[in-house]
């Protein structure tokens, strides 16, 4: 058993357990299933899928329905919550379309994109190993879990949910948020297809505001469906605004930005125009003037 293998083995147990918190902390009572709350029950539900998907995937040795997954976990655990609650408001229809939206745009993407590539590198070595593979589809659960947090719990809540200004700010952030991550990664793969930019990095249209447009557009997706939520959270319930800062977190200190800069400043590091492109381009925000 390698290190990789072992600090899985301690993680791993960990992750579960966030999930089944979180559960807890997004619970009402208010809706239940089988004598348990909605929201922990969809949570239960949300690490089941990856755990059933985990299992041909390892046989195959296949990472390319990893992403694919997560879209149809996000897909299925929305409309279950939907048709689950009880009760029924504009914000939680309105918060309902958002996810399915985003979740159908981005796994369309990634799925069309693994295809076209062929292979996700982050699997290369992961996935010969069991305890390793299956460390990262909990992490995928967790992760499923604590971005959607505020979202279903408004959804699966039953209190008075009356449009206020904060439904309109959170509408507004997601629209934002999702014209940046659309835009941003159609323009990086017509880039990518196009045979004369190989070997070239992408400094044209939103990607000239922003290194990571595309992430800066994940983070205002899941700020604009917090700032809706905001009103109808309660007690525990609040924690679920962490999510965009859960999203944030992981996209610029983890799995997100960091590696994607170390790699970058592997292949282009040294050359004049990637050194310009990094001097006036902001890493995140994308910048409103030159």
């Amino acid at each position: 058993m390698n290190k990789y293998e072992k600090s899985t083995l301690i993680v791993t147990p960990i992750v579960i357990l966030l999930g089944y918190l979180l559960g807890i902390v997004g619970s009402s009572s208010e809706n239940q299933i089988f004598g348990i709350d909605l929201y922990l029950f969809i949570v239960l539900i949300t690490y089941l899928i990856q755990y059933i998907v985990f299992i041909p995937s390892y046989i195959f040795q296949t990472e390319k329905y990893f992403d694919i997954t997560a879209s149809l976990t996000y897909i299925f655990i929305t409309i279950f919550a939907s048709f689950s609650s009880i009760f029924q408001s504009i914000k939680s229809l309105t918060i309902a379309v958002m996810v399915l939206i985003w979740a159908s745009r981005l796994g369309a993407f990634l799925f069309k994109r693994v295809h076209v590539v062929g292979k996700d590198v982050r699997f290369d070595e992961a996935k010969k190993s069991f305890i390793r593979f299956f460390g990262f589809w909990n992490l995928q659960a967790l992760w499923i879990t604590f971005t959607s947090i505020a979202a279903l719990v408004v959804i699966t809540s039953n209190t008075d949910q009356n449009v206020d200004i904060y439904y309109f700010i959170g509408v507004v952030i997601w629209i934002i948020g999702f014209y940046f991550e659309v835009h941003s990664d159609s323009q990086k793969m017509k880039f990518k297809m196009d045979e004369s930019n190989n070997g070239k990095f992408i400094s044209s249209g939103l990607w000239s505001l922003s290194r990571h447009p595309n992430y800066f557009g994940e983070i205002m997706i899941w700020l604009g469906v917090a700032i809706i939520a905001f009103p109808v959270l309660s007690g525990y319930q609040y924690f679920a605004l962490s999510s965009p800062v859960f999203v944030y977190l992981l996209l610029t200190r983890a799995s997100g930005i960091p590696i994607l800069e170390k790699n970058a400043d592997k292949k282009w590091g040294g050359q004049e125009a990637y050194e310009e492109y990094q001097r006036n381009t902001p890493v995140l925000i994308p910048k409103l003037f030159s």
